[in-house]
């Protein structure tokens, strides 16, 4: 695996610069020039879309009384929703209401009939309209804002704070976003570079996004009595 530093030295080399020895040596300047374009490339693909290596699922159980639940307080790493993920699951974690992602642009509101729970997503959390029942367990998708793995716990982290830590992105991607970011903050032309880069980006993101959605609505086994309810929406 590549880490950080290696893959920094090489966007050196294709630049005839001085190779970094140490990224968090403050006190130099082209180390502190790498990591600062290092920290830029990663967060941009970070924020660039849903990779499969930045897509988790999330949980939570509802409390008794209780009505909102941030994003943040149900996914520690949390970044962004993947709206048309959410379900719910009752306590035998049989699946009991689903959503598309059609019916989410067409609609706020999320009710799974015959089960009096119904929700929105509503200043960076799930509010529900009525207080649910305690014990109801709510599963999303959502994007991780990691950017970086530790390279002998293999922890995802949302900062570098290692020359060894490895980039979640493939490093041949980062690599290239390094040179072009490098070359304009040096204040040469990198109009080659960023297009080459482009070109990467958009194969790799292609090859990685993640895989469609299931549409769970409507199905269960007939046998156990406890089919999947069908999620009725109401109108705004």
């Amino acid at each position: 695996m590549n880490n950080i530093l290696s893959i920094c030295q090489e966007a050196a080399d294709m630049t005839a610069a001085s190779r970094p020895d140490d990224l968090f040596n403050q006190n130099v300047q082209h180390n502190a020039i790498f990591l600062s374009v290092a920290k830029s490339e990663l967060d941009s693909l970070m924020r660039f879309g849903d990779w499969q290596a930045l897509v988790k699922q999330g949980a939570f159980y509802t409390a008794s009384g209780k009505r909102f639940y941030s994003f943040d307080e149900t996914a520690g790493d949390f970044y962004a929703l993947i709206h048309n993920t959410i379900y719910v699951k009752d306590s035998k974690e049989k699946v009991i209401g689903a959503l598309n992602a059609e019916d989410w642009m067409r609609q706020k509101y999320v009710d799974c009939g015959g089960n009096d729970i119904c929700f929105k997503i509503d200043h960076n959390g799930f509010r529900f309209l009525k207080v649910p029942p305690a014990g109801v367990k709510i599963v999303f998708m959502y994007r991780s804002n990691a950017v970086c793995v530790d390279a002998k716990t293999f922890e995802p982290k949302s900062v570098l704070s290692k020359n060894t830590d490895v980039p979640i992105f493939d490093a041949y991607l980062v690599k290239l976003g390094i040179i072009w970011r490098f070359l304009k903050r040096s204040g040469m032309d990198y109009e080659e570079e960023y297009n080459e880069y482009q070109k990467e980006l958009k194969k790799k993101f292609g090859l990685e996004t993640a895989p469609k959605d299931i549409r769970l609505a409507g199905f269960g086994d007939e046998n156990d009595g406890n089919k999947a309810v069908k999620i009725v929406l109401k109108g705004c």
